[in-house]
């Protein structure tokens, strides 16, 4: 197993309140967002536009926003990056940078070919190259000097690995590899319920049309009546391996019986018509919240809506490559996200972590987060911190789709599969003060952390019912999901808890008017993440005035 490899130059991030600062061409009768971002950029830094690679923009209903790269004579630069965020009045309320002054650039000719490169990084990786066009891009390093690099893509079909791999265009050493792997009626576990004890109902139409305008099964020009569609594809073995109607009308009604082994055929086709469900479903909560085509979401069509298409999510049900786990590989906007989906052995008959809707979106939400941090790069959440942080957006999100009233009650993730009612992490997720994390990972601490900002949420704006089909609801949980998703965006690559939070704060800000200032920063710092936490030291102290 190849361990993640990533050089994170240090990273400088400001956020600026509900009123943000100006920028150089504040004066200027009409704004134009690149040209506003580099312009800011440019004077921020001190750098000169050819610096400045613009790679992605866009707007939601509260923001605007611009990603760029670092370019260093016409090559640019994979992991000096920036981010900058503007309000309605054209304000910036956001900027992230890892811009790097390297003390020497080396020559951007390569000496070793790309072919050369292909294989240095296959026998490194034990894999293969996938075709996707490589490029050649600077890296910083620990050492804060650049590498030219061949940049490729090696995936290994049976492990599922899939690596974007830097390799040293003058000397062929491996400096640098991305992981991409974080580890019409349907009879299925409603979104609401997380495990197949709850009882599988049949839902009829739960599709939202504002996200997916044709459906669940087709993309506009192509129909199917298997679970394909153009937000995902659920299958077993191979792509060719999907569930069919049980009925004329796209019916999917299979009865999933427990007693059973998983890979009877009923079974299975229960197995894949919920996990097709639940991510479908996923998509079209998440793109009412800002995951959108312009956003880098997974789609076959875009519709003219932005971004890069021909990339839906595949599911793979009952993965024959794994066992107790499950995992979600999220390339750059424009490739598909792979979700692998494997049995658990620890009953007999074995679980199918297909059937457990927790873990389902958990995998679903670690797209959502590589792809809305950075802009659509997949590169952006690297870091341990940050990949550890990745892990508890996952559980948060699987815990804010099964609430159903403003009672706040811990919670417990992968209690199915794992035959337990302690689930599948060290501790549960509660409001508890004496609950203590001290020992617990990374995801767990800012999963608990989330959690309780969406107690004080919850606590003080009530609970919508409708906050899975109506965003413009004022519900706690829906402001709670309007501030887990805008926050994606206004971080920082590879952000600390700090910068999480920070983004929180200005997420608020910028779409709530600050409404919620003293209520986050209360709820961060009963955790530990108060004003002055830095380097991983807890602190419990509030702003002046909370």
């Amino acid at each position: 197993m190849v361990s993640r490899l990533i050089n994170s130059p240090c990273d400088s991030e400001q956020t600026f309140g509900v009123s943000g600062v100006d920028h150089p061409l504040s004066v200027r009768d009409q704004f134009n967002l690149k040209d506003a971002a580099v312009s800011y950029i440019q004077s921020r830094l001190n750098v000169s536009g050819d610096a400045v690679d613009l790679r992605k923009v866009f707007t939601n209903d509260v923001t605007q926003h611009a990603f760029v790269r670092q370019q260093i004579n016409g090559v640019p630069v994979a992991n000096a990056v920036a981010n900058v965020a503007f309000n309605k009045a054209n304000k910036v309320v956001s900027f992230g940078s890892s811009f790097v002054t390297p003390s020497k650039v080396p020559s951007t000719t390569p000496s070793i070919s790309v072919d050369e490169a292909i294989a240095k990084a296959e026998r490194a990786l034990s894999g293969q190259f996938n075709e996707h066009p490589p490029t050649v891009e600077f890296v910083v390093k620990k050492d804060g000097s650049l590498a030219l690099t061949h940049v490729v893509q090696i995936q290994n079909a049976k492990t599922g690995a899939w690596f974007e791999a830097f390799v040293d265009a003058h000397s062929g050493e491996l400096i640098q590899v991305t992981d991409f792997v974080a580890k019409a009626s349907y009879r299925v576990l409603p979104i609401t319920k997380e495990t197949v004890p709850e009882g599988l109902e049949v839902l009829t139409d739960p599709q939202n049309t504002a996200a997916s305008p044709f459906g669940w099964h087709s993309d506009g020009t192509t129909s199917t009546t298997t679970t394909e569609g153009n937000n995902a594809i659920a299958f077993k073995g191979s792509e060719t391996n999907t569930t069919t109607e049980s009925s004329d009308g796209l019916n999917f009604i299979f009865a999933q019986d427990p007693g059973q082994d998983p890979t009877t055929q009923e079974n299975i086709d229960a197995a894949r018509t919920n996990a097709f469900y639940v991510v479908n479903t996923m998509h079209d909560i998440s793109y009412l919240y800002g995951f959108t085509e312009a956003g880098f979401n997974f789609q076959q069509n875009n519709f003219d809506k932005g971004g890069e298409g021909n990339d839906r999510v595949t599911i793979s049900v009952q993965d024959s490559d794994g066992t107790d786990n499950a995992d979600f590989t999220t390339p750059p906007d424009g490739q598909s996200g792979q979700m692998r989906m494997f049995l658990w052995d620890l009953t007999s008959p074995e679980r199918d972590g297909a059937l457990e809707n927790d873990i389902v979106v958990h995998e679903n939400t670690h797209g959502i987060s590589n792809r809305m941090t950075g802009g659509g790069t997949g590169r952006c959440l690297q870091t341990n911190e940050a990949a550890g942080m990745g892990e508890g957006w996952s559980d948060a999100m699987a815990e804010w789709t099964e609430q159903k009233n403003a009672t706040i009650v811990d919670y417990v993730i992968g209690k199915y599969v794992a035959n337990n009612p302690a689930g599948i992490r060290s501790h549960p997720y509660s409001t508890d003060v004496a609950l203590e994390l001290t020992l617990a990972a990374i995801g767990e601490v800012w999963a608990n952390i989330l959690h309780n900002v969406y107690a004080a949420l919850v606590g003080a704006h009530g609970f919508s019912d409708t906050a899975h089909t109506d965003p413009t609801t004022s519900g706690g949980n829906t402001v709670f999901m309007h501030l887990f998703m805008d926050a994606f965006t206004l971080q920082p690559c590879n952000p600390t808890f700090p910068n999480a939070r920070d983004a929180w704060i200005q997420a608020d800000a910028n779409r709530y008017g600050g409404e919620n200032y003293c209520r986050l920063w209360t709820a961060f710092a009963s955790r530990g993440l108060g004003i002055y936490a830095v380097n991983h030291k807890n602190n419990f102290d509030t702003p002046a005035g909370c």
